[in-house]
């Protein structure tokens, strides 16, 4: 890295005063062994691990990347300990504050240093996703001619972010989100470091469950909350971080919910039913209990795409399609913003006329089954297309509902133990009306008789 004389200063006063930088400054990791998380990205031989000079020999050097992933999972991370691992020259840049004149004096250093002094560069460009299409282009030859490596960081999604010719010099890798046991250790490795707490606090089970909610998998946001409620507790004298004191720092009560335990079912609960009772307003106040919780949205998803089936079904067709198409695009987005699909499918499903019909005719079909009630297919419905079928008798008989003016035919179809069994009772809430007149017509024309 290239400091001017106020970096080198503030570096300077760092290093004799610790404190003065962010607790998530200070336990950055300082080589790639002390990352947390990332794992499928730190193995022998991976890209990262050529970055910083681990096997780089031979013809092959290391290669360009852009690292794309949620905030707070590591992109800066990584590229620090590239700085302070390789014996390359390191510049860092923003998106947010530099240009195309910016980018080019860099790879005008970087052309001196390696034909002056066969020194290598490494470029950090931090964001970018915000550099514009012509200042994404001024990177290319400098890339492609790796007169600078470059390690790009960027939220957005890089195939529409980044150009792709920039795309096509430079390896992908995928950052995934931080787990709660990686946010974990990260604490438990904070409190006791040196250059973190020294263990001058203590943080009990319920705080720390708490600050995991909080954090969401951003490793940045859980330090940051750590350092204000562990400098709160320290100023009352305090020799462990309470969950009141943590509420107090960070303005947000902890939500009495347990992942694992019966509150986890007891809420998933009260939000079914809520929306079964068709009270809008009990649906979201579980529902924000639940994201606030951390709850994993894909559950939520899973519980309203059964809801809108178990409860709904026929009465609105549409509350099944809203369900999985939220399911679906909570799982491509994650929270925050799934708080927002889950809000508006909970909000249709809730809002929807109900019918438990298709609940209720399963569960009588299943019974009769499992009860035995089931005989043979009969022979003018079975399989006649193999051979010799013919000769067995399967398929004789058989009326094409298609050949017909009404487009139906009075014909049996169950088997003979269940000829007149009517499973489907529709109610005629919603849509499902127009299902109830038509499951009266064709009985009508089927010629069956009600039981």
């Amino acid at each position: 890295m290239e400091p001017d004389l106020f970096t080198a200063a503030a570096e300077e006063r760092q290093e004799k005063d610790p404190a003065a930088s962010p607790l998530a400054v200070r336990m950055r990791p300082r080589t790639l062994d002390e990352v947390v998380g990332q794992q499928h990205l730190l193995k022998p031989g991976s890209p990262l691990r050529r970055l910083v000079g681990e096997g780089a020999g031979g013809p092959a050097g290391p290669s360009s990347v852009i690292l794309w992933g949620p905030p707070g999972t590591g992109k800066t991370t990584l590229a620090y300990v590239v700085s302070k691992a390789t014996n390359k020259r390191f510049v860092e840049l923003s998106a947010i504050t530099a240009g195309v004149k910016e980018v080019r004096a860099v790879i005008d250093g970087a052309r001196r240093a390696s034909g002056g002094y066969g020194q290598e560069t490494v470029l950090f460009l931090d964001e970018i996703h915000r550099f514009s299409k012509a200042q994404q282009d001024s990177l290319l030859p400098a890339v492609e001619n790796r007169w600078v490596t470059l390690i790009a960081a960027t939220t957005e999604n890089p195939y529409f972010s980044v150009i792709s010719p920039l795309l096509s010099r430079s390896l992908l890798l995928t950052l995934e989100p931080l787990t709660d046991e990686d946010i974990r250790g990260l604490l438990r490795r904070a409190l006791t470091d040196e250059r973190g707490l020294k263990d001058t606090v203590a943080l009990p089970e319920d705080t720390e469950n708490h600050l995991l909610r909080i954090a969401g998998g951003d490793a940045r946001r859980a330090l940051t909350a750590l350092e204000a409620a562990a400098g709160a507790a320290l100023d009352k004298g305090e020799g462990e971080v309470g969950l009141t004191t943590l509420e107090e720092t960070v303005d947000r009560a902890a939500v009495k919910y347990d992942r694992d335990g019966d509150q986890h079912y007891d809420v998933a609960s009260a939000l079914i039913k809520s929306i079964r009772g068709s009270d809008v307003d009990a649906a979201l106040h579980y529902l924000a209990r639940m994201i606030e919780a951390g709850e994993d949205p894909r559950f939520i998803a899973r519980r309203l795409m059964i809801s809108a089936s178990e409860d709904i079904g026929l009465a609105d067709p549409n509350a099944l399609p809203i369900a999985v198409a939220a399911a679906q695009a909570v799982a491509m987005i994650g929270f925050p913003e799934a708080a927002l699909t889950l809000s508006h499918a909970t909000i249709a499903l809730a809002l929807a006329p109900k019918s438990n019909s298709a609940t209720t005719a399963i569960g009588a079909a299943l019974d009769d089954v499992r009860k035995g009630l089931a005989g043979p297919v009969p022979p003018h419905l079975r399989d006649s297309h193999y051979k010799g079928a013919t000769k067995l008798g399967h398929g004789q008989g058989y009326v094409y509902p298609h050949d017909l003016s009404e487009g139906i035919a009075a014909q049996q179809y169950a088997p003979d133990a269940l000829k007149d069994r009517e499973y489907y009772t529709p109610s005629r809430h919603g849509a499902e009306a127009r299902y109830a007149d038509a499951v009266e017509w064709t009985r009508k024309h089927l010629g069956r008789r009600r039981s």
